[in-house]
């Protein structure tokens, strides 16, 4: 009897993995006696749920699912699980609600939304056979009775708690049906939704705004109508409350509205409503400039801040630099820079602070960068930096601190966004000196601000030159002096990074040897103490980002278990500006940054005029490098980057989401590890990766895809509908520019997929992937060429492919019969396989195929005495689909050395070994002597 419940859980995962759901149970029911870990807990409870879902035994998933709810509200795998129990239980309303806070916090989850479209069009189905709303006696009859009963019963305050949760449910069913926004949007709907909202009562708050958002979703005409009946106003004041769920609801109706108006999102034609000419720009800019109000608002809580940050971050710059319309960023500039660098300018620690969340100010930062980044000219960019100076000018005032604090602060913010214009603001007259005089003062808030300005200051090399001088001798003397731990922390990254200038090259360490080492302990002793707040011990893996970068201190890290689980635990939190400094250190742990290939002959040149030559680190060798990999598996990295992914934030840039791609793709390299991976999340964490932000990032995360898809079941690794949203990335691996392993193992990801289903084979056929592997199999590459005859071979089974065979004035047929008679048997195995299901299924192609190539009899005949058996099988089964096709054409078989061939295999005696080989020459034979073409043989 085993006595810990985490060998227990693993017990049971193996189990459950094996389809042995009875024995599971077992391991997690006495897991579950044993443990006292209330985390642990709730992960055995939705595991229990998961087995009891695959018995069918539906009223105990669901019971258990809610356990591990009670414990975690927002545990995503318990509420989809406990959705699908409750839908198989028939309670259709609650399965919805369970699947909508799903789709609430993973807006992006596409196997969430397919839930809800199913479950709200079965609703929906009962809404309007009368069944389901409650008290309505007409049924089908009056419509509009229906939606008026759903609001009395909601706004008297007396119906029961179900009668209301169910009303309100078929509510938002309703809202996502055209049919039923307009019934709603025509009976009075908008105002008696205003009157939920006002009621204070949270459920039927969200009710109210989830059915205004399904009511706006692709309809212009009604979202502008919807918009000006709320208000602006109003609506960000719903944003601001201090309850995430309604903050969160509200900021998803205002997006809805916005790509109404922006022409994006689901356009449909509405007939005559769509000939008024609505003129969206006024709408549009009255939004952004109450977004850009609340920016500044007393009143809007740190979350609501946060809304309209992600908002202006999402909307405001062009999706395309192509599109020459950027008026909305020159619009924002005018009007709202000072606005934004009012809140990078915050410091949390001042009486007079706005409220913030630990992610206002770096999200400030980032929307100060897209906006920089999308003007289109110097006069632009100079109007922009004008409006910091002199914002900035106006705040340094030598006879008060806390205002040039404040000017010191949005330096700092903008040194995080757009990084050259904040080097520009360096140089203005009075800054560097302020820093200076401020790292020198007694209060630890001055000492604080200057600081981390130094940071922000000291990235670039070139740059970096005043910092470099006077920087290290800045820090090193408030490292010394300072009792204060904060500072130190601070003090001490300004060093690391400083000293991590030289990059990953061995010979240009800027400190005395061992220095970086003791750095990199303090920094790991600092992760490691729970006492020190969040905020700085954030900056202790910032340090790590930089001295990771020498593999003396990457080793020691990821020996260090407790040091990675403490990152890993600040990584999950609610606090994302910490993405890119965990994502810089993973990828410096598993050396998945680019590296620059040394050409032999350059680097005797250089040594010989006495150039520096860049030095590798002995421990940045490969085996190294597979020893770290495996350390970060097993210290459960998967979940942690998975949990990155997922967050919903400006924060989460392009950038950091490439060095998540990096870590991803090296830590897939060993086949045996992408089970874990897969278990732990990871799968379903590399799509998005891969279908947005830079394109090397989307290259990476693709290729790591087809890793994992070359050798896993799809069925495990990408559940449900995820699995279609993994072709388009392997599909855009194949392409020239793309190395060949790269192409290599795509397409032995979409020659696995391609052997699991119909629709997976249409998918891969829409992502047009044809034309690219047809010409892989006339690649010179063996390997290549194998992997794209045995992807086309699972391929022909599907109706489209074989009618693109068939059609006139291709190659395609020829190319396969050509590749039957190859020397190399694997192809041979695919290609012969390939043209026995074609010529089987299309009877046109049996007479085609004679005519492709004058070469075709010479290879049929050579495939029917091949040693290996497998294709001896393959060419017998063409000659059969040939004598099976036509009389004429077995008539013209008969008269070729093919009828002694057949005859020699089919006169063999019985051999268990090679007996179906035996019967299809046989088989060939008969078929003969049904058309008459040859006599039976006499047994002597």
């Amino acid at each position: 009897q085993m006595e810990d419940p985490t060998q227990l859980k693993e017990e049971g995962n193996k189990y459950f993995q094996a389809s042995d759901y009875e024995k599971a149970v077992q391991s997690y029911t006495q897991a579950i006696k044993l443990n006292k870990d209330k985390a642990l807990q709730a992960v055995l409870y939705r595991n229990r749920a998961a087995c009891f879902l695959k018995k069918e035994e539906y009223a105990k998933a669901a019971s258990d699912a809610s356990r591990a709810i009670d414990i975690n509200a927002s545990d995503i795998k318990a509420l989809y699980r406990r959705s699908q129990a409750l839908e198989k239980l028939g309670k259709l309303d609650q399965a919805f609600k369970d699947a909508q806070k799903c789709a609430t916090i993973e807006p992006r989850n596409k196997n969430f939304q397919e839930t809800l479209r199913r479950l709200g069009a079965n609703i929906q189905e009962k809404v309007n056979a009368g069944g389901a709303v409650p008290g309505s006696q007409r049924g089908v009859g009056s419509p509009c009775s229906g939606v008026q009963k759903m609001f009395e019963i909601l706004l008297d305050e007396n119906s029961e708690k179900e009668k209301r949760e169910k009303a309100a449910n078929n509510l938002i069913v309703l809202g996502r049906e055209e049919a039923g926004a307009e019934r709603i949007f025509q009976n009075n709907g908008v105002s008696l939704l205003l009157q939920l909202i006002e009621t204070k009562n949270a459920e039927l708050i969200l009710a109210a705004v989830r059915t205004l958002s399904g009511m706006c979703m692709g309809h212009k005409a009604r979202a502008t109508a919807i918009l000006h009946y709320l208000g602006i106003d109003n609506i960000c004041m719903w944003m601001s409350v201090d309850n995430e769920e309604i903050s969160l609801a509200v900021c998803n109706l205002l997006q809805t509205i916005t790509d109404c108006l922006l022409g994006q999102g689901k356009e449909e034609h509405h007939g005559k409503e769509e000939s008024v000419v609505l003129d969206t720009k006024k709408d549009l800019r009255m939004i952004t400039m109450r977004l850009l109000d609340m920016l500044v608002s007393k009143k809007v809580s740190g979350q609501g801040r946060d809304r309209a940050l992600n908002l202006l971050n999402k909307n405001i710059p062009r999706k395309d630099l192509k599109d020459h319309d950027n008026s909305r960023t020159t619009f924002v500039i005018d009007n709202g820079l000072k606005k934004i660098l009012k809140v990078v300018g915050q410091i949390p620690e001042m009486p007079d602070c706005l409220p913030l969340t630990e992610n206002t100010q770096l999200t400030a930062s980032i929307l100060l960068n897209k906006l920089y980044d999308d003007l289109r000219c110097d006069p632009e960019r100079d109007n922009y930096r004008v409006i910091c100076e002199e914002y900035i000018k106006s705040k340094i005032d030598p006879q008060d601190m806390d205002k040039t604090l404040h000017a010191i602060q949005m330096v700092s913010g903008v040194l995080q966004g757009p990084f050259d214009l904040g080097n520009k603001l360096l140089g203005m007259k009075g800054v560097m000196e302020m820093m200076v005089a401020l790292c020198g003062s007694e209060r630890e808030i001055d000492q604080l601000v200057a600081v981390e300005a130094l940071i922000h200051a000291s990235t670039k090399l070139s740059r970096a030159t005043f910092i470099i001088s006077n920087g290290v001798t800045l820090l090193k003397e408030i490292y010394k002096k300072t009792k204060n731990e904060k500072i130190k922390i601070r003090a001490l990254v300004g060093l690391c990074k400083l000293g991590s200038a030289g990059g990953t090259d061995y010979g240009l360490r800027q400190f005395a040897e061992g220095s970086t080492e003791k750095l990199a302990k303090q920094c790991r002793k600092w992760l490691c103490n729970a006492s020190i707040d969040a905020r700085t011990r954030k900056w202790a893996v910032e340090g790590l980002a930089y001295l990771t970068l020498d593999a003396d201190v990457k080793d020691d890290f990821v020996e260090d278990e407790p040091a990675l689980q403490a990152m890993f635990e600040l990584a999950k939190t609610s606090d994302k500006t910490i993405l890119y400094s965990v994502a810089s250190v993973l990828v410096n742990c598993t050396n998945s940054y680019d590296t620059k290939e040394l050409v032999p002959e350059l680097v005797q040149l250089a040594k010989f005029s006495k150039q520096h030559v860049p030095e590798e680190h002995p421990k940045d060798k490969k085996d190294f490098v597979v020893k770290r990999v495996k350390r970060l598996l097993k210290a459960g990295v998967v979940s942690a980057l998975a949990c990155m992914v997922k967050a919903d934030s400006a924060i989460l840039t392009d950038q950091s989401k490439e060095l998540i791609a990096r870590v991803f793709l090296a830590l897939c390299e060993d086949p045996k590890d992408r089970g874990t991976i897969v278990a732990q999340g990871g799968g379903k964490a590399l799509i998005p990766l891969a279908v947005e932000g830079t394109e090397v990032g989307k290259i990476k995360a693709s290729h790591a895809l087809a890793k994992i898809a070359a050798i896993s079941n799809p069925d495990m690794a990408f559940p449900g509908e995820r699995v279609y949203e993994v072709v388009r990335p392997l599909v855009s691996l194949l392409n020239t520019e793309r190395d060949g392993l790269q192409n290599y193992e795509a397409l032995l990801g979409l020659t696995n997929f391609s052997g699991r289903s119909d629709k997976l084979r249409m998918k891969i056929v829409k992502e047009r992937a044809l034309p690219d592997i047809e010409n892989y199999m006339f690649e010179n590459h063996d390997q290549l060429r194998q992997a794209a005859t045995e992807c086309m071979c699972n391929l022909v089974v599907n109706k489209e492919v074989q009618e693109r065979f068939v059609a006139d004035g291709n190659d395609r047929l020829k190319l396969v019969v050509l590749l039957c008679g190859e020397d190399d048997e694997k192809v041979q195995v695919a290609a012969a396989g390939a043209l026995a299901m074609l010529t089987a299924a299309q009877k046109k192609l049996c007479s085609k195929m004679t005519e492709v190539t004058t070469q075709w009899l010479e290879i049929l005949q050579r495939l029917c005495l091949h040693d290996n058996m497998e294709v001896q099988h393959r060419g017998l089964v063409i000659a059969f689909n040939l004598f099976s096709a036509d009389k004429e054409l077995a008539k013209k078989l008969v008269e070729t050395e093919l009828l002694e061939i057949l005859t020699y295999i089919g006169k063999q005696e019985d051999d268990p070994k090679k007996q179906h080989i035996i019967n299809v020459a046989r088989d060939c034979l008969t078929r003969c002597m049904d058309y008459g073409l040859i006599k039976p043989l006499s047994r002597a």
